[in-house]
Order: C-alpha cells, then structure tokens, then sequence
C-alpha cells in the first residue's frame, strides 16, 4: 500500500492533517522542518514515522524545501499533506513541482470511496465547492488542525541536508490578537450587533469560559478596528475549523460563512430572525447578544 507524507514547517499542530492521513490509508510519514521539539511532538501525534531535517539554526524553513522536496520525491508517495500557512504552503509548492504532482489548495474534506480518494475542496473564492477524485500523485493544502493529544512516540529519523544559501539576519513578530484561531477548538465570533468598542470585552469573557478564541465578521477589523486584521473570518480572511463556532450578531453573509464552514456545530445569536445564518447554523438564537453572551459566560462558570 502506498504511503502518505505530511510535510510540517515549524508548527506541530497537525491534528486534522494525521485524522486525515489515517482515512486515506497506507504508512504515514511526518517530514518536520524546524527544531527537536516540534520533531518530538509531531512524532506523538499519531504518525508511523518522522523525518526530521535537524537544527534548522539561522536558516528559515523555507531555505529547506528543495532538500525537503527531494526526500518526499524518494518516498514516493500518492498523496502529500500540508497544512495552509506561509512556510508549510512553500514546502507543499516544491514538493509538487520535484514530484510532478497535481496540487490542490482550500481542501475542506478528504474521504476514500471504493478504494478511490475523493477531496471536497473550495473553488471560485469560496464561494462553491467542487468534488474530485485523485487520478495521480497528489499534493493537498488543507487546515492543520489543532494538536492531538500525546500518543505512543514514533520513531524519528534525522537526516542532515544542506539548506539555500540564505539566513534570518532580523525578525519583526507580528502582532496578534489572542489565541491562534486555527487551533483554537472553540470560537467566539461577533459582528455588527456589537455597538461599542468596549463590549468586546463581552465575547472575550465568553471566551475565556469557553477555553476558546474570538473573532469578527471583516466588518469589525477593517471598517472600526474593534478587533485586529487576523481575526475576521470570511474569504479574504481567516478559515477556521473549530468543533463550536458561536456567531453573535452575525448576519450570515456567504462572505463570511466562507470561512466558518469547517466549524463542526455552528451557534448562531441574532435579533433578526431571517437573518441568513439561520439557514447556515446547527443551533440558533433569536435574541440580543447583550442578553445572550452574558448569561452564557454566567451559566459556564456554575
């Protein structure tokens, strides 16, 4: 049986990248850039092996992805793995390309039907969704999903390779908001029904309650900077798949529910009972978010 590569870039919160490595089938390799730590937890959550490119030192990950794709290339593997952010993205671009594969981004579901793998992926933005079934060798860009919990540790390989010739003489962290939404398992999300600046406080507090992270609708970051630019959802913004996406007046345009659709329970609270995301969301709310995330948080903490 043929194996499947994840291809990891400093950022060992690959849940749904193994959950998804298991449905396709066959051995599961983890080829890791960055450093021991992000080896050893790779390595627990639940992958066969791991490749571990060693101390990346000054070097930036993305120095490493000619020499990362050339072993991918060896193992030659149907179907390679990579979660959606800046570097893994890189690494996922090399791959195809050394490998001749096809590469597909924006997948949302992977399954196997008849011994045929089949990707649920978005097309047009966002705005639709198409099927395909995967004729040839195959790269996907997908989530990553948040860290499993620790496992049985499996074995890691490093192997030493030389990276490009460049280095990190300077960094400049960005700034963000609060807890990374792609890891987050629950998310708190508000819109335009949120009237001042100062009541964000009140979805933080629902937050934290819920051991979660906030978000916006694109309005409340880029038309009054109630919250910063990584954290609106939508298809220009971020894509999230928690297991609870809690939408506080939230309209519901497909702009937005773009991003949320990989929620797996969707909680919708809004005054206008024909809003649109009530024909989006699992459970839904008439009412004020005033009233409603409030006595959430209270009722959370009893």
């Amino acid at each position: 049986m043929s194996s499947t590569w994840i291809v990891v870039a400093g950022d060992p919160t690959v849940g749904t990248l193994v959950e998804t490595g298991r449905t396709i089938g066959g051995e599961l390799v983890a080829l890791v850039l960055g450093p021991r730590s992000t080896a050893q937890r790779v390595a627990c959550a639940g992958v066969d092996r791991v490749v571990w490119l060693g101390e990346p030192g000054s070097a930036p990950l993305e120095a490493f992805a000619g020499a990362a794709a050339d072993l991918v290339a060896a193992g030659r593997p149907q179907v390679v793995l990579a979660a959606d952010r800046a570097a893994d993205r890189v690494l996922a671009g090399a791959v195809a390309a050394r490998t001749g594969a096809a590469a597909l981004g924006g997948v949302r579901q992977v399954e196997t039907v008849d011994g045929v793998v089949q990707v649920v992926r978005d097309a047009l933005g966002g705005i639709v969704r198409e099927r395909l079934a995967l004729t040839g060798p195959t790269v996907l860009v997908l989530d990553g999903g948040a860290l499993p919990d620790e496992g049985v540790p499996a074995p890691v390989e490093e192997v030493a390779v030389t990276p490009a010739g460049v280095r990190v003489v300077e960094e400049h962290p960005a700034a963000v908001g609060g807890p990374d939404l792609h890891s987050a398992h629950r998310v708190v999300a508000v819109g335009r029904g949120l009237r001042e600046r100062g009541d964000v406080a009140i979805a933080e507090a629902l937050a934290v309650a819920l051991d979660g992270a906030t978000a916006c609708s694109r309005p409340m970051a880029e038309g009054v900077d109630f919250f910063p630019r990584d954290r609106y959802v939508g298809v220009s913004g971020q894509r999230v798949t928690p297991d609870l996406y809690l939408a506080a007046g939230i309209s519901g345009q497909v702009q937005h529910m773009v991003g949320a659709r990989g929620a797996r329970i969707v909680v919708a609270i809004n005054t206008d009972k024909d809003a649109p995301i009530f024909r989006e969301c699992d459970y839904g709310v008439v009412g004020d978010l005033y009233e409603v995330l409030p006595a959430l948080t209270e009722a959370l903490g009893r």
